[in-house]
Order: structure tokens, then C-alpha cells, then sequence
């Protein structure tokens, strides 16, 4: 015969499992425009774009998915935002 524990712990685990299940469902579509994205600005950068792939860059092409990333390209195309920095030049003073 189970105990109040043992029950009380099944009873936590399930909330915890449906819990986990509705934050996946929740964020896969962030993840599969994130990883099309990406894809996207790496075959740009392959074919000659520089764009900085920055958080920020992310999170645009997270929630925009394709139109994101085609924005992102065409700001680093521009020289208006995510331009790859010149962090690995050292400064001349």
C-alpha cells in the first residue's frame, strides 16, 4: 500500500512532466526559425555576406525565423547592425 509520500511525489513528477512537456511545445518553433535562420545566414556568409551572429542577432532570427534572418543579412549588408567587430585587431594608441 503506497504512503502519502509516495503518492504526493508520483503526483509532483506527472505536474513536473506536463510542466516540461508544455514549456518544449512552447518554445520548439523558436528553435526550429533559430536553426533555419542560422542555416540561412551561413550559406549568406558562404556566398560572401559578413554578418555578425550576435544574441541579439539570434533572438531576431528566433522570432522572425526566415524574414529575421533575411533582415539581419540585409543590416550587416548595409553596415546599419551586425557587423562583425574588429575585436581581434589590436588599437594603435
Amino acid at each position: 500500500m503506497p504512503t502519502m509520500l509516495e503518492v504526493g511525489l508520483a503526483v509532483l513528477v506527472l505536474v513536473a512532466l506536463f510542466g516540461a512537456y508544455r514549456v518544449i511545445r512552447a518554445v520548439k518553433p523558436f528553435i526550429v526559425n533559430a536553426v533555419v535562420g542560422l542555416v540561412v545566414i551561413l550559406i549568406a556568409e558562404f556566398l560572401g555576406a559578413q554578418v555578425a551572429v550576435t544574441p541579439l542577432a539570434l533572438l531576431v532570427v528566433a522570432i522572425g525565423g526566415l524574414p529575421g534572418a533575411i533582415l539581419v543579412i540585409l543590416l550587416a549588408t548595409l553596415g546599419v547592425a551586425f557587423v562583425p567587430g574588429l575585436l581581434a585587431v589590436p588599437l594603435l594608441l
